[in-house]
């Protein structure tokens, strides 16, 4: 792993005012309360809890598209800055992969076009090497080439995922942000994504954070494990110690619902 984090959160605060309350006096909802976290190259990053505890919040922090109200992000040792220029080199240097495939994708443009997008709006290459960059991307997820020419719609739950994962992989990232990937498929396909997500990560050396509700899904495929509640990481350790010796009761909870096979 990197000395430096590619994204370090210092102290972030994140609240928003809602619709309810009086006029004058509007009600304060505290999505993200006091949070440090760091992720590095090499690495993957579980934040697990259960819904509404701010964990789809911070990775919106992480990757530039929501403001802190509070606290600083570092993006490579430096504060994130909201100007054109460190927008675009932040957004080459971290990818989402969102969590239904179905939405993320853009229902009237064919494989190709999806995948060739991001390499257009950043400027890379030129149309033969941009072909030959979708079609490795293809071979990385493991898609045929034949998928080239098909529409979104025209391909399972699971392919689509594996095209999301591979153009988030387009611009060749630092990190890679998977925000609940797996929770629209099939349980049957949970387990290829996750194994493609692990797989990638050791291959192309990225660093993964992985957003669950489910602590079983974290285990398997992170080194560390955030786990939230109510805005804030009550406990964040390496995944063994966390299963070993949890902490924090809301970890204990989380974890006495896993299913036992004994």
């Amino acid at each position: 792993m990197s000395e430096v984090p590619v994204i370090e959160l210092r102290g972030v605060h994140v609240i928003h005012t809602s619709r309810t309350g009086k006029l004058f006096r509007p009600d304060k909802v505290h999505a993200v309360n006091d949070v440090d976290l760091s992720i590095s190259r090499g690495e993957t990053l579980g934040i697990v809890g259960e819904s509404g505890c701010g964990k789809s919040t911070t990775a919106r922090v992480m990757v530039g598209l929501q403001e802190p109200t509070k606290g600083e992000v570092l993006f490579k040792g430096k504060p994130m800055r909201q100007n054109a220029a460190s927008r675009k080199e932040l957004g080459r240097a971290i990818s989402v992969v969102f969590q239904d495939p179905a939405t993320a994708l853009n229902p009237r443009m064919v494989v190709r076009d999806v995948l060739t997008d991001p390499l257009k709006v950043h400027g890379i290459g030129d149309a033969a090497s941009r072909l030959a960059r979708v079609k490795e991307l293809l071979d990385l997820v493991g898609l045929p080439q034949s998928a080239l020419d098909v529409l979104p719609r025209q391909i399972s739950g699971g392919q689509r995922q594996r095209v999301a994962i591979a153009r988030a992989l387009a611009l060749e990232p630092d990190v890679i942000i998977a925000d609940e990937p797996t929770s629209a498929l099939d349980v049957s396909v949970r387990a290829q994504v996750l194994n493609l997500l692990t797989d990638l990560k050791a291959r192309l050396g990225l660093g993964l954070v992985f957003i669950s509700h489910d602590i079983n899904t974290v285990r398997y495929i992170s080194d560390r494990i955030a786990v939230m509640y109510l805005g804030q990481i009550v406990e964040e350790r390496p995944t063994a110690d966390i299963f070993a010796d949890p902490h924090d009761d809301y970890t204990k909870m989380l974890l006495s619902a896993v299913p036992s096979l004994a």
